[in-house]
């Protein structure tokens, strides 16, 4: 396992819950290859037994059941596993180290038809294994249509992903545009980016919401842009982004959901999910700073904290770590049928800014815990923290 101390300047305490999250990782990851198809699950969904005397229901993570599989998840952890010594990038890819991974996931390429799938594996390429890249910068090439609208975190992970290539061969036509898509995305006047970069991929409904991997996956490739070549309005984006949902950071630290991304105003704060406090909203402030913008430690160590005791659980409730399993419970959200509050106010916001349902906390409390466990999860936990830990 890679040891050593964070080179990053934050509490003993956030320090301590690094070190301790990502040794879970390492014994969690393996769990989730499937070693049968080569590849990664979706998920890592625990098992939910009968209720006991309190009337909470019993869970058995660890006989935790695999479901699916991912090839974005998988490319993604191909991205954090990197900065594992090679015994470690073994174990839990299969017998394979990171290249090797990475190799197998580039030879699958020409059937993979997401963007953002197509974007990941460009990135750890470019990263990890730069002998397969030319092929899979093909694919990008042959996938990406700069005309048609795309969801915000698939044009970000492109051009973090071009980004990544800049050095090694000529993107610079297509990190342009992939550039100018994304930041001609935002709503002119507001500080945070939509759900998607054009008109005609969501119902008119939601079509003014978007949620926190909207805006984490813009600031962290913006601020990478700017870090690889001189690009103050890109580091301008990513900080007035940054701020303004660290303004709205919840008081114990949470990472809300759901934004209008109009004005930036909070329109439902559920689910708060475990990999935005420990691994993405670290992931992004963190490079953030490293380009030169604004520092977010406080936040950061806030969102951590929260992880160890959510205040939605009365502070004694259910751990969402669990060591022993090697997984971390996925989220904490409201358990309304059929997500009935974010449809709500997602209409009540629709039709006057900043209208949210009055009582909802007391109809739908967010007191239950979604128990299961996804590889990405782990994956940009360990690129978040690990690249920033001495030896």
């Amino acid at each position: 396992m890679t040891s050593g101390r964070l080179r990053v300047e934050v509490s003993a305490q956030a320090s301590a819950l690094v070190d301790r999250l990502v040794a879970l990782a390492l014994r969690g990851l393996p769990l989730m290859y499937r070693s049968d198809r080569e590849e990664f699950a979706f998920t890592r969904a625990a098992d939910t037994g009968g209720s006991n005397g309190d009337g909470a229901a019993s869970i058995r993570a660890s006989s935790a059941e695999l479901r699916g599989s991912s090839t974005r998840y998988a490319a993604i952890v191909a991205l954090g596993s990197q900065f594992l010594d090679a015994d470690d990038q073994r174990r839990i890819l299969g017998g394979r180290t990171t290249g090797e991974f990475v190799e197998l996931l580039v030879k699958r390429l020409p059937q993979t038809r997401n963007l953002g799938d197509v974007a990941l594996v460009c990135w750890a390429a470019a990263e990890a294994n730069q002998s397969v890249l030319p092929p899979a910068l093909t694919r990008l090439r042959e996938i990406d249509d700069g005309d048609r609208p795309q969801y915000v975190v698939e044009a970000a992970w492109v051009l973090a992903a071009l980004t990544a290539m800049r050095k090694l061969v000529d993107v610079e036509a297509a990190l342009e545009r992939a550039r100018r898509r994304l930041l001609a995305s935002q709503v002119p006047g507001s500080p945070l980016f939509p759900h998607a970069t054009g008109a005609g991929l969501l119902p008119w409904y939601r079509s003014h919401i978007s949620c926190y991997a909207d805006q984490v996956y813009p600031i962290q490739a913006l601020a990478r842009l700017h870090a690889s070549g001189d690009d103050p309005a890109a580091l301008r984006a990513a900080d007035r982004c940054a701020q303004w949902i660290c303004r709205l950071q919840g008081a114990s630290g949470q990472w809300w959901w759901h934004y209008d991304a109009r004005n930036g105003d909070l329109v439902e704060g559920y689910p708060v999910y475990s990999v935005h406090q420990h691994a993405m909203g670290p992931m992004a402030l963190l490079d953030l700073a490293d380009a030169g913008g604004e520092d977010f430690r406080p936040a950061i160590e806030l969102g951590l904290t929260w992880l160890t005791k959510p205040t939605e659980l009365g502070g004694e409730g259910e751990s969402l770590i669990r060591d022993s399993e090697g997984l971390t419970w996925r989220k904490v959200y409201r358990g309304d049928p059929r997500k009935v509050v974010r449809a709500a106010n997602g209409l009540s916001t629709r039709a006057i800014r900043g209208m949210r349902l009055p009582g909802v906390d007391r109809v739908y409390p967010p007191t239950s815990i979604d128990r299961e466990c996804r590889p990405y999860e782990f994956g940009w936990l360990l690129y978040a923290w690990l690249p920033r830990r001495s030896r």
